[in-house]
């Protein structure tokens, strides 16, 4: 039985050893264009009001209803109501400080939106990245890792966070989000968006 030459196992050993190279760095690439499609160019709304439906839970507590959020680089509103309709809180933020109102009328107030937020929501979001994360227009050292056949996030992965988005207003690069979760570990958020309002 004749022997293979060993210049020729030497390499297959160096081209089965580069393959397996590109495969770990492929892995560890941020983001992965799918089908060939190409990043689209996302807007950015500074302003704007946004309504829908959201749920919330940190692994033990949850929480659903609806929402209207106004924002601009001023200040936030979010307003909060049970399924039924009821106003369920109030949080309204400004440079000069924030303050949770709660259906019962008792009033907390704090030096920022992101130390109340957890407590309205009942999950400790970021509140300086969700204007960005709703609107599928991630900051540039979030890690897009996966795009949609548009062009558009489908996975983002930012200070720890995972954003799914799950489907956009239409076809369009430019459309809107209209589902997404928010999740990290047992802390989870999905919002369905209804409705898309750009302010001056």
């Amino acid at each position: 039985m004749s022997r293979r030459p060993p210049h020729r196992s030497q390499g297959l050993r160096r081209t089965l050893l580069g393959g397996a190279c590109a495969l770990l760095l492929a892995a560890c690439t941020p983001t992965l264009v799918r089908d060939g499609a190409q990043p689209a160019a996302r807007p950015f709304l500074p302003a704007f009001a946004v309504e829908g439906r959201l749920s919330a839970t940190d692994g033990r507590n949850a929480a659903s209803g609806r929402f209207e959020w106004v924002h601009d680089d001023e200040q936030d509103r979010l307003t909060l109501f049970s399924p039924l309709g009821q106003v369920v809180a109030l949080l309204e933020g400004d440079p000069a400080g924030a303050s949770l109102e709660a259906a019962d009328g008792s009033r907390r107030e704090a030096a920022d939106v992101d130390a109340l937020l957890p407590e309205a929501l009942g999950v400790d979001l970021p509140a300086a990245r969700l204007p960005r994360w709703i609107q599928a227009a991630p900051a540039a050292d979030a890690e897009v890792r996966t795009l949609d056949d548009a062009g558009r996030p489908q996975l983002v992965f930012d200070q720890g966070w995972r954003i799914d988005y799950a489907g956009y207003a239409d076809d369009t690069a430019a459309a809107a989000p209209q589902r997404l979760e928010i999740s990290r570990g047992d802390a989870r958020v999905r919002l369905i968006i209804d409705s898309w309002t750009a302010l001056p």
